[in-house]
């Protein structure tokens, strides 16, 4: 109330003091100050107190003058505040102020699926392409995440990401798995390689042993057969021409043939061929 009554007593001091000034038209100084001040007519304020002074201004050049000493000013914008949509806003983002009530139009019309569909492949996709650019899945897993989020398999990021990393991680065990496969072959590989370098050798030790068994006993077999053919010599026939030696003679001495004939061979040595039989010679009559 005390509020109300202040303005009301300026409201009539204005009036009275307008009362008593003379009434004059001030259309023009408005018009000139609007363009000079370059606004429109309801922005520009002039000095009631000031009134007499402003009405013999007729040009823009008094006009100027009249804004430098502060007797014609441009009002400031009024101020159109958004502080209390920004606030309903906020509360309808929490869901308030959006029951059944204050709805018009059907759930599709106020917000269609195609709308919502194109939202999320355009979110998903984006996510595949940024995962592609840093690497962190190839073109491949790619490709294959594509058709499935056209496919509708996701349904937001956040299984999109859990998919990736299960996949990621199935990838990578089975590559471990393959890795420790190719090792078990590659181990397997070798300890048969060393079995069979192993068996070859000893394969080539026995018969380098039977083959040293078997030389041994050929060279035993034909020492054997030279000790026969020097114990059992070819016996010389006696011709009855030949007389017998008396006791009184002296036996005829052995020559140098039969000696060598009768001394035993060297071990290992071939026995040497025998002498060819010499013609008997003509007994003395």
């Amino acid at each position: 109330f005390h509020k109300n009554s202040l303005v009301l007593n300026r409201r009539k001091k204005f009036k009275t003091a307008l009362k008593n000034s003379t009434m004059v038209s001030l259309k023009i100084q408005k018009r000139l100050a609007s363009s000079v001040l370059k606004c429109g007519k309801r922005k520009v304020w002039l000095d009631p107190n000031e009134i007499s002074e402003i009405a013999l201004a007729n040009s823009r050049q008094n006009i100027r003058k009249l804004v430098k000493d502060g007797y014609v000013i441009k009002k400031p914008v009024v101020v159109h505040t958004r502080a209390n949509v920004r606030a309903r806003l906020a509360a309808k983002r929490k869901g308030r102020h959006m029951g059944t009530g204050k709805r018009k139009g059907s759930r599709e019309a106020r917000l269609p699926t195609r709308i919502l569909w194109i939202r999320r492949m355009r979110v998903l996709r984006r996510m595949l392409k940024k995962y592609r650019a840093a690497k962190k899945i190839d073109k491949h897993l790619y490709a294959e995440l594509y058709r499935k989020v056209k496919g509708n398999v996701f349904k937001n990021k956040r299984v999109l990401m859990e998919f990736i990393h299960k996949a990621k991680a199935e990838k990578t065990r089975e590559k471990e798995l393959a890795e420790q496969a190719e090792a078990r072959r590659n181990k397997s590989k070798a300890q048969k390689e060393k079995k069979d370098a192993q068996k070859k050798e000893e394969s080539a030790a026995q018969n380098a042993a039977e083959k040293k068994v078997k030389k041994e006993e050929t060279a035993a077999k034909e020492a054997a057969a030279d000790k026969k053919t020097v114990k059992t010599p070819a016996a010389k026939p006696q011709t009855p021409a030949a007389v017998a030696p008396t006791a009184t003679s002296p036996a005829p001495a052995a020559s140098k043939k039969d000696a060598a004939a009768a001394a035993p061979a060297p071990k290992g040595a071939k026995a040497a061929a025998p002498a060819p039989k010499a013609a008997p010679k003509a007994g003395k009559k």
